[in-house]
Order: C-alpha cells, then sequence, then structure tokens
C-alpha cells in the first residue's frame, strides 16, 4: 500500500501539470504523440545516464558526490555535468520527434511538445528519488524539481518556435542562434536552479536558500505569463505577419513593436 501511494504522489503532480498544459492548447494534439514525446523524455534519462558515466571516465569530476567539490567544482558539475547533458538530451528528443512533424503548425505547440518531453524526464526521475527517499522528497519535489522541469521546456519549446519562424522567414542566421538558444538557454536555468539547491545543501549557507526561493518565484512568473500568452494565440505559423521572427512578438504591420526587425 506505501509503494501504491508513493507512485501516485510521484506521478500526480506531473498529470496535474501536463493536464493544465493540454487545456491551454487551442487546437489539441494528437494523444499519440504526446504520449511518443512523453515516453521519449522519460527514455532521454536513460540516455542522461550513458553519457554521463561514459564522459565519467574522461572527466571524474562528473561523478562525484557534491557534497565533496568545492564550489568551482560544483558550478562545474551542474551546468556542464548535470544541466547541459540533461538539457541535450530532453532537446535532441523534442527535435527528432516533433520539430518537422506536420502538427507542429503553432508556436503553442512546440512548447507543449518541449514540455511533455520534460515531464517524461520528470517522471522517471521522480519515481526514483521518491522511492528512495519517501513523501517528503516527494511533496517536496512537486513544487520545486518538477515545475522546474516544465519551466525548462517552455524556454526551450519558445527558442525552438522562433527557430521555426525563421525557417519560414528564410532567416538562416536567425534560426541558427535560436537553435543554439533553444539548448543553452534552458541549461543556464537548469545549471542555476540546480547550483543554488546544491550549494544550500553543502553549506547551509541562508543566502543559497532565499536566492533559490526568489529564483523559483521568478520562473513561476515567467512561465506563467509566457503560457498564457503564446497559448492565446492560435494563428498557423504558416501565415505571414503574425509572429516576429527574431522575438515572438504578435506582429500585425511591416514591423515588429517590440524589437523593430522588419518581418
Amino acid at each position: 500500500m506505501e509503494s501504491l501511494l508513493l507512485l501516485i504522489i510521484s506521478i500526480l503532480p506531473i498529470y496535474l501539470i501536463g493536464i493544465y498544459l493540454y487545456k491551454k492548447d487551442k487546437e489539441k494534439e494528437p494523444t499519440k504523440l504526446l504520449v511518443k514525446l512523453f515516453i521519449g523524455g522519460s527514455i532521454s534519462c536513460i540516455l542522461v545516464l550513458i553519457i554521463t558515466i561514459l564522459l565519467g571516465f574522461f572527466f571524474p569530476i562528473l561523478l562525484e558526490e557534491t557534497s565533496n567539490l568545492n564550489f568551482t567544482e560544483l558550478f562545474f558539475q551542474v551546468f556542464f555535468g548535470i544541466a547541459l547533458i540533461e538539457e541535450f538530451c530532453k532537446w535532441f528528443m523534442v527535435y527528432k520527434i516533433s520539430y518537422h512533424n506536420q502538427e507542429f503548425d503553432e508556436f503553442y505547440d512546440i512548447i507543449l511538445y518541449a514540455t511533455f518531453v520534460s515531464l517524461g524526464f520528470a517522471c522517471f526521475e521522480n519515481i526514483l528519488y521518491v522511492f528512495e527517499n519517501g513523501m517528503t522528497i516527494a511533496l517536496l519535489r512537486a513544487i520545486t524539481a518538477i515545475p522546474g522541469h516544465v519551466f525548462d521546456g517552455i524556454l526551450m519549446g519558445y527558442f525552438l518556435g522562433l527557430a521555426k519562424l525563421n525557417t519560414i522567414y528564410k532567416k538562416d542566421n536567425l534560426r541558427k542562434k535560436n537553435l543554439t538558444l533553444s539548448i543553452l538557454i534552458p541549461m543556464i536555468t537548469h545549471g542555476i536552479y540546480d547550483f543554488l539547491i546544491f550549494s544550500f545543501v553543502k553549506s547551509l549557507n541562508i543566502i543559497f536558500f532565499i536566492l533559490f526561493i526568489i529564483y523559483m518565484i521568478i520562473m513561476y512568473i515567467i512561465s506563467f505569463k509566457r503560457i498564457k500568452k503564446i497559448s492565446s494565440i492560435n494563428n498557423k505559423l504558416s501565415y505571414q505577419n503574425n509572429y516576429c521572427s527574431n522575438c515572438g512578438k504578435i506582429v500585425n504591420s511591416l514591423y515588429c513593436p517590440n524589437c523593430g526587425t522588419k518581418n
């Protein structure tokens, strides 16, 4: 009975977030595609493990316990040994499964795809953590780690959406830039999250904890605003003058009112 309860607690927040994001979509995406993305996210956990072990032969620091590292080493491990590898593996699944899929015809679609991959990753990871550490960890991760993966997925999807717009408007330099940012920005936000929480656990310095709380609040606000705004747009990506190819804002004229880019 306890194992069943832990399983439910592990999955429930992921299910609720997934339903919330799905309901925000004006034109619902195929269930089969979303399930495929979710499974792809879970598989990416295994891919992360394989890559980390292989790189660990060349960079042993990647396999060290965080409590044994100084802050410089910790910075390297969380940004390059954790955040970069995890976000790349999630990005790979999003790109391979959905970026060129014919269902990707609205800006919000790719954000939904990226968050479903992130939820799949979070689900696999969460079950492992919760069964090992119990109910307290399950409750803490429900408001921190799981939303954290979703925040990263939203940002990843946003820049992949811009890259798709750049393709439509035949702006190859911007396309390459935004494809790079679709990995780099989630890596940075993920790295900040991990660095703050690991630094607090390592040092028990309350400043790290306060910074972590502030960071989470900021990410909650940014993510909800972005989801609310982009999900309210239901124009097709193939249409002209709906989105700025540089910043993604709604454009109803030749020049973007936000950044001034000619579209």
